[in-house]
């Protein structure tokens, strides 16, 4: 029978969230580290990547099974857990495609920390939860089932302590975003207009509790049905930022959510708010799918009338054929929205909003939309959108996804690429961007498995060799100690630390 954590002796502040866990803790200074890139008005210089300046990578062993998973720099160390197949607290195994996760709340002094970890998954078994949205068959004609969720998981020092269900009977968890108040926002990333058996649609956002008795287990309407991505709340205003990856079509929207219920706690994005899409000032229906470095642009906020609208088909262009649309993104390019390709990461970083769009740039036969990505950064207080990194290569980003900032102000990013071959090596990267606008790699997936590896190691998931997976989850506890990862196949989360100070 699971536990609830608020019992537990000596865990309030493991329960208090991060809003108060600032004093006295190192605070990201990314406003500081990139403000020259920020405030330049002649444009940036093309994203290239640059030396690390944690050093060249080596192969490094895993302390919790003695494999080979990942390559870092000297003075780096890792242990993995919670793998795909392991067993949860209450016996059911670990699902696997480990995807977004946070930090929701922690204790410094005891090195203790909660997170919570999204299943991007979209067949069963369904993950048994005290929180479930939906337990039903989809239709026949719907080759997908609600297997997805989210779990808890208690850490200290690096090691496991507890692993719970936190949230089941939903559908492709993919990223979504911690809040202040110390709950994550789990994003389901699918635009799916049929009901289950139940009566239950899809494509929703779910407030999660790390105590799984907690979460409500019910979807937050009002930020709209479509294919989210991630979620960041504004600390300063209590806004919800929303990206959307409309993988298929290329033509993603960037939204707002504004809280009826400002009060910061748990359930208070449940009472209601309204959706909102970003438009360019002076230029309807802008394509910001192939953008270039230092590029500008003023936003302003279009209301979506109907946040759970079907999708429709629409024509984007009028050489073009048709796309299937969310009902959000029609509606706000009826109103003039702006397109982005995919909208993938979030974070915030001293006010300033960092977002990734996956698939930015032009493919070889010029089509926008199917670059290698790029990242913007939004200033809420003045609705300027900046494009600060355009990469034109794979080999200097290949495809960015989850976002962070490490405890000095670096801006970091997971890669979705399919992996990279440098060096003699190969696989996708962790990456991080400089305060020049030229990215660098800090880590590598070497998750190269066989079956008596897996063996030995105690592990149920299947071999494979799985550098080519994506990193996922990227996030660091308050302190700045750890940085905590998914490699999103099989299922596997790792916890790095080092010399950060670099």
């Amino acid at each position: 029978m699971s536990r609830r954590v608020a019992t537990l002796p000596g865990r309030r502040r493991i329960l208090g969230g991060l809003a108060g866990l600032g004093t006295g803790l190192p605070l990201p200074a990314f406003a500081q580290r990139y403000a020259a890139l920020l405030a330049r008005r002649d444009g940036l210089p093309p994203g290239r990547r640059t030396d690390s300046p944690f050093g060249p990578l080596r192969p490094a062993i895993d302390e919790a099974t003695g494999l080979v998973l990942l390559d870092l720099p000297a003075g780096f160390r890792y242990r993995s857990f919670s793998w795909a197949g392991d067993p949860l607290d209450d016996g059911q195994a670990c699902p696997g495609h480990h995807d977004g996760m946070g930090v929701v709340a922690g204790d410094p002094a005891s090195d203790e920390w909660l997170l919570v970890r999204n299943h991007e998954r979209w067949s069963r078994p369904l993950l048994r939860a005290p929180a479930t949205w939906d337990d039903g068959d989809m239709p026949e004609d719907v080759p997908l089932a609600p297997g997805g969720g989210a779990t808890s998981l208690r850490v200290r020092g690096g090691r496991l302590v507890s692993a719970r269900a936190s949230l089941g009977g939903t559908m492709i968890n993919c990223a979504g975003g911690v809040t202040p108040w110390g709950t994550w926002l789990s994003c389901e990333e699918l635009m799916l207009d049929a009901a289950s058996s139940t009566g239950r649609r899809h494509g929703y956002v779910f407030e999660v509790d790390p105590d799984p008795l907690l979460t409500s287990g019910r979807p937050i309407v009002g930020m709209g049905r479509f294919s989210h991505e991630a979620a960041a709340v504004d600390p300063a205003r209590g806004d919800v930022y929303l990206t959307e990856d409309a993988w298929e079509s290329r033509a993603s929207g960037f939204y707002r959510y504004l809280p009826k219920d400002r009060s910061g706690r748990r359930g208070s994005l449940e009472a209601g708010g309204r959706l909102q899409a970003a438009r360019v000032r002076g230029r309807p229906n802008a394509d910001l799918r192939a953008p270039q470095a230092g590029e500008r642009h003023r936003i302003e906020w279009i209301d979506i009338a109907e946040p759970d609208a079907d999708s429709r088909l629409l024509a984007l262009h009028p050489d073009g054929g048709e796309i299937r649309a969310s009902g959000p993104f029609a509606q706000a390019w009826a109103e003039g929205g702006l397109v982005l390709a995919r909208g993938e990461g979030l974070c915030f970083g001293d006010g300033i909003l960092l977002m990734a769009d996956t698939a930015a740039g032009r493919n070889a036969r010029g089509e926008p939309g199917r670059g290698p990505g790029a990242l913007w950064a939004f200033d809420p207080s003045s609705d300027e959108l900046v494009a600060l990194f355009a990469g034109q290569r794979p080999i200097d980003g290949n495809h960015p996804d989850n976002l962070a900032i490490d405890p000095h102000g670096r801006l970091m990013f997971c890669e979705d690429g399919g992996g990279i071959d440098e060096d003699g090596r190969f696989g996708n990267r962790l990456m991080g961007v400089d305060a020049q606008g030229r990215s660098f790699v800090f880590a590598r997936n070497a998750a190269d498995l066989d079956e008596r590896a897996l063996a030995a190691a105690g592990k149920r998931c299947p071999p494979g060799d799985y550098r080519s997976a994506e990193f996922a989850g990227i996030c660091f506890d308050p302190t700045g100690r750890w940085l905590f990862v998914n490699i999103y196949s099989p299922g596997i989360t790792l916890a790095i630390t080092g010399p950060w100070q670099s």
